[in-house]
């Protein structure tokens, strides 16, 4: 509910207990949540910040008046919303006066044919000096993940990638061992339920959208030049990344394979496999054949799981895995 103003669940979630707890402490709050006392002292440390909770000097805790601390939030984020607007006129007076010049074809370019549309995609990348983020969808049209060479050669040179994965491309065959390499050169992954379109944009410059097959057989493409429109789909990207689930897999340095042996303080690599691939909304059957596993091994690993968190049910899990770092938070 007041995410709107910056707060997090956890913040909302401490801020209400102690609008009925008055002058509580730290531990007696950890206790209350089930949630470990050091999230609850990070916590509190940002609630006292921002002036939502008071510190008492023997180290116990009062929420402030929320007519009072809250509406100081929303009256902040009014000024700043304010002044967003103020800059927003001035940007797009600047962005209209260096594009006047400019003819449509100087920002559209359609792109024709498998070879050309593999072409631009690679120059795309290449062309980035900061940032390439992209949707990856299927079928591939260009050139699948495996074979993008132009990534780990922008990544070598300081450029940032991120993509967000439509759900079904995780049921592709050897997507999840694509995806661990990726990982690990430091690209990051979220995946989204179901994306719109194909995209890849080279910072704020350039972008490619593969469009529908064309009447003669052929894929086509757009390239898109600094523009309007490659404003939108700039804002497009960022608004489907901010609700995507984090994509977090990992394998042992020099094994091929994840081993199914349980670590004594807590989940194997292949355990972390699973809870990520199931958060990010594949089947049980999806997930145990992207693993190489039989089903019955899958369900005894998450079995374990359960035991090792003390939980009875997959949400429990899910929440326990997110709190305690075994999975990204969302």
């Amino acid at each position: 509910m007041l995410g709107v103003l910056g707060l997090e669940p956890d913040d909302e979630l401490v801020y209400r207990t102690l609008l009925g707890r008055p002058h509580s402490t730290a531990p007696l709050l950890s206790d209350l949540l089930l949630v470990s006392q050091a999230d609850v002292d990070k916590v509190l440390a940002r609630l006292v910040g921002w002036g939502l909770v008071v510190r008492s000097a023997d180290e116990r805790f009062t929420a402030a008046p929320p007519a009072m601390a809250l509406g100081a939030l929303i009256s902040q984020r009014r000024d700043g919303l304010r002044m967003a607007e103020q800059a927003l006129v001035s940007f797009a007076e600047e962005h209209r006066a260096a594009m006047a010049g400019s003819s449509i074809s100087d920002l559209i370019e359609v792109v024709t044919g498998v070879d050309a549309i593999r072409h631009r995609f690679l120059q795309v990348q290449q062309a980035a000096r900061k940032q390439v983020r992209s949707f990856i969808t299927a079928p591939f049209v260009a050139l699948p993940p495996d074979e993008n060479t132009a990534e780990p050669v922008a990544i070598g040179r300081g450029v940032h990638f991120r993509a967000v994965l439509d759900r079904a491309v995780l049921a592709e065959p050897g997507i999840i061992d694509d995806a661990i390499a990726s990982l690990r050169n430091g690209v990051e992954l979220r995946v989204a339920d179901q994306l719109p379109m194909k995209l890849v944009l080279a910072d704020a410059d350039l972008g490619l959208v593969p469009l529908a097959v064309t009447p003669d057989g052929e894929p086509g493409a757009v390239l898109l030049h600094r523009s309007g429109l490659l404003d939108a789909l700039d804002a497009l990207f960022e608004t489907v990344w901010r609700t995507a689930h984090p994509l977090e897999l990992s394998a042992p340095a020099g094994e091929a394979d994840p081993t199914v042996e349980v670590g004594e303080q807590g989940p194997t690599d292949l355990d972390r496999k699973i809870l990520a691939l199931l958060l990010a909304g594949l089947t049980d059957l999806t997930a145990a054949t992207q693993l190489g596993l039989s089903p019955r091994t899958l369900h005894r690993r998450l079995r374990h799981l359960m035991d090792m968190a003390g939980v009875r049910t997959r949400m429990q899990l899910g929440g326990y895995a997110v709190r305690h770092g075994w999975v990204e938070p969302h």
